[in-house]
């Protein structure tokens, strides 16, 4: 028989719980747990919905670990992961120039990319460094910029791969590109397992764990505890002779690198490079699905990556199968939207609280 004192610390630990957790994780992870348990009920096959989740984790999930570095030194939510991404295209329309094919082709554009990654995360974190306290926002007016700036280069740039250029004109790179013949789903095929419907992508499963494991490797080294001393308490680490300005810098040049990574990793999966505005709302689903995984706006882990990433991606595979049947209208985009900012605002409005 249970007493009242019992009853009594059942329901602390449980507000507990749900303060800690937060009412819009559980309601979203609830809402997955339902949208599975009904998929069979409306003939949608759960095979076949799983190898989407799961395809669609390991083409992300890098994305969202070059969120990591910079939440860790206390540098925000990197709305500026576009130039990252604006890193990773260079790098990968370089291998396509010199026609660089299969999985050196992909290697290849991965090294490509990383001189403009180290170059525009030395320029970007020394910007953050100037602009203390109002990193995201000037975060998101960089990430805006440099795609707008870049949808100009990519015209002026003298590319000459037929595969790329506008065939009517023979300069100026083609808005979609596609891979197929280059190295399109070079990662998803490798190691590929075929179980009835479902399909699980080895390679880009083993490459998402690479990248994961250099980054807990990273983030345990001196310099990753000396990143991560800065963004907890820098008074302490200044007194430490721990420089705050070289720690967030490094931080930003490690995310960088990770969404240059990331987006020729979206790209292998993908099949098509995508250019001009197509990078410049990609850092949000990235922000929302670490969030959704239980970080913070000061604080992450790659346990946030990992589950904020699946449920984000859960919920973007099974709404169009799931809910489209019942619905018998597409609600993805909407819900994809509603998920992505109000995770974004609820977070930022918990951090509001915390500081008063």
């Amino acid at each position: 028989m249970k007493t009242p004192l019992a009853d009594s610390d059942f329901k602390t630990r449980l507000a507990d719980f749900v303060s800690d957790f937060g009412w819009p994780r559980l309601i979203i992870f609830c809402f997955v747990a339902m949208l599975f348990a009904a998929a069979p009920l409306v003939g949608v096959s759960v095979p076949v919905s799983l190898k989407d989740v799961v395809v669609r984790f390991g083409q992300n999930g890098v994305m969202v670990l070059a969120m990591v570095p910079m939440m860790q030194a206390g540098a925000g939510l990197n709305f500026g992961l576009p130039v990252g991404i604006i890193a990773g295209l260079l790098g990968s329309t370089l291998a396509m120039q010199f026609h660089l094919t299969g999985i050196s082709g992909f290697g290849a554009a991965i090294i490509l990319s990383l001189p403009f990654a180290l170059l525009f995360g030395w320029l970007y974190g020394i910007l953050l460094n100037k602009v203390k306290g109002e990193e995201m926002t000037i975060a998101m007016y960089v990430g805006f910029s440099i795609v707008t700036f870049m949808a100009i280069m990519w015209l002026i740039i003298p590319f000459t791969n037929p595969t790329m250029v506008w065939g009517y004109t023979g300069q100026g790179l083609r808005t979609t590109i596609t891979l197929d013949g280059y190295w399109s789903h070079v990662l998803n095929d490798f190691l590929l397992i075929k179980i009835g419907g479902f399909e699980f992508p080895t390679g880009s499963i083993l490459f998402f764990a690479l990248m994961a494991a250099i980054m807990w490797v990273f983030m345990r080294s001196r310099t990753g505890t000396a990143l991560t001393a800065v963004g907890s308490n820098p008074d302490f680490a200044r007194a430490g002779g721990v420089s705050s300005n070289r720690m967030r810098i490094i931080s930003v040049m490690v995310s960088t690198i990770y969404g240059a990574v990331g987006i020729l990793v979206y790209q292998q999966s993908f099949g098509f490079i995508q250019l001009y505005n197509a990078p410049l709302y990609m850092a949000f689903p990235a922000v929302a699905a670490v969030l959704l995984g239980g970080a913070s706006v000061n604080k992450a882990s790659i346990v946030n990556v990992v589950v904020g990433t699946f449920l984000f991606q859960s919920i973007l595979a099974m709404t169009p199968s799931v809910i489209n049947s019942v619905l018998k209208t597409d609600m993805s985009e909407v819900i994809r939207i509603l998920i992505s900012n109000g995770m974004i605002i609820y977070a930022l409005t918990r951090k509001t609280r915390a500081v008063k």
